[in-house]
C-alpha cells in the first residue's frame, strides 16, 4: 500500500502510443494505436480502470490485499490533500474481486488493524500522511453519512479487502437518504453486474463526487466540499465470438434525496458525456479503436437489470 507520486514530468514528457494491458490481443487485427494513453512508467497507471493521468491529478495512492497468497490490487484513489476529497476511486470486479466470503456483520468483536472492533472500521488512511488526510473528527457533527466510494459490499472477498474500504479517503459527505436509499440502488446494481460471470470476464468501475468549482453543493465546518453530483463510469469486457468485446456506460447523479425510489435509467449517460460533464478522461488506456465506439453512446438494454 504505496504511495503513487504523480509527476508532472512524466505526463508532459512521455508520450507512449501503444495499447495497455492484454486488451490489445483482443482476437482482432486492427490498430493497436493509442494516443492518450497513461505512462506506463507510472505503477498501475496503465490499467483499463485507471482514469487519464493529467495536470488536475492529486496524489494517487494503491490499496493492495493477500489474498490466497497473492498480492491484488484492491481500489486505487486519487486524492487531493488541499480538498480533504479525492477525485475518484476505481477498481475491478474479476472472479477473484467479486468473492463473498466476508460481511460486514462481522466487524464486531473482530481485531484488524491493531484494533478490535464494535463495529465498521472507519479509520484514516494510513497510507496518507497526518496533516493530508481527513479524519474522524472531520466527519463528526458534520450532517453527513460517510459515504462509501468503492462501496464495502463492493469489496467482500476478503476481511482486508472490506477493511480498506473503511479508510476516510474512501469516504465522501453525502446525504443520508441519499446514501441509505437511493445511491445504494446503483451500488447494488453494479455489484449485480461485477458478481455476474456471464455478463463480465472483467467489470471496470470508476466512482467520485465532484470538487470542481460549480460542482460544490457545500462545505462541512471541517472544510470538505460536498460534491454536488455523484458520477460512475463503467466498462464491461467479456470474450466472445472469438475475441474481446467491450460496453461502457456512465451514470450522473444529483446529490439530492429521491425519496427511496430513483430511476436509475434517468442517470444513464454516454462515456463521453460524463467525461464533459467531469473532466476526467475515462478508460483512456483501450486502444482509439475500440475506445473511441466505446464511449461515443451506450445501449441501456445490453445493461440487465436497467
Amino acid at each position: 500500500m504505496k504511495k503513487r507520486a504523480i509527476l508532472l514530468y512524466f505526463l508532459s514528457s512521455a508520450f507512449i502510443l501503444t495499447a495497455c494491458n492484454d486488451d490489445s490481443s483482443d482476437g482482432a487485427s486492427g490498430d493497436t494505436t493509442n494516443q492518450n494513453a497513461n505512462p506506463s512508467v507510472i505503477p498501475n497507471a496503465a490499467n483499463l480502470e485507471m482514469p487519464r493521468l493529467d495536470d488536475q491529478t492529486g496524489d494517487i495512492y494503491s490499496h493492495y490485499v493477500t489474498y490466497n497468497g497473492t498480492r491484488v490490487l484492491n481500489y486505487t484513489v486519487d486524492w487531493h490533500k488541499e480538498k480533504k476529497h479525492s477525485r475518484w476511486v476505481a477498481f475491478i470486479f474479476t472472479n477473484t474481486t467479486a468473492g463473498t466470503s466476508w460481511n460486514r456483520n462481522n466487524w464486531k468483536g473482530t481485531e484488524w488493524n491493531g484494533t478490535v472492533w464494535e463495529g465498521d472500521p472507519f479509520q484514516a488512511d494510513p497510507d496518507i500522511p497526518a496533516g493530508e488526510r481527513t479524519e474522524l473528527e472531520d466527519y463528526r457533527g458534520s450532517g453527513y453519512n460517510r459515504g462509501h466510494l468503492c462501496a464495502s459490499a463492493d469489496r467482500l472477498f476478503s476481511k482486508d479487502a472490506n477493511g480498506q474500504t473503511f479508510y476516510l479517503s474512501n469516504m465522501s459527505p453525502q446525504m443520508g437518504r441519499f446514501n441509505q436509499d437511493d445511491w445504494v440502488d446503483l451500488e447494488g446494481q453494479v455489484q449485480n453486474w461485477g458478481r455476474n460471470s456471464s455478463f463480465r470476464d472483467t467489470l471496470f468501475v470508476v466512482k467520485g463526487g465532484t470538487i470542481l468549482d460549480g460542482q460544490i453543493k457545500a462545505y462541512t465546518r471541517s472544510g470538505m466540499p460536498v460534491p454536488k453530483y455523484y458520477f460512475m463510469a463503467l466498462l464491461c469486457k467479456k470474450y466472445a465470438g472469438g475475441q474481446n468485446t467491450y460496453k461502457a456506460i456512465g451514470f450522473w447523479v444529483e446529490h439530492k434525496s429521491y425519496g427511496g425510489n430513483p430511476d436509475l435509467r434517468s442517470w444513464a449517460v454516454s462515456i463521453d458525456e460524463l467525461e464533459e460533464k467531469t473532466g476526467i478522461d475515462f478508460f483512456c488506456n483501450l486502444p482509439d479503436r475500440i475506445e473511441t465506439p466505446v464511449e461515443q453512446t451506450y445501449n441501456i438494454e445490453s445493461w440487465n437489470g436497467l
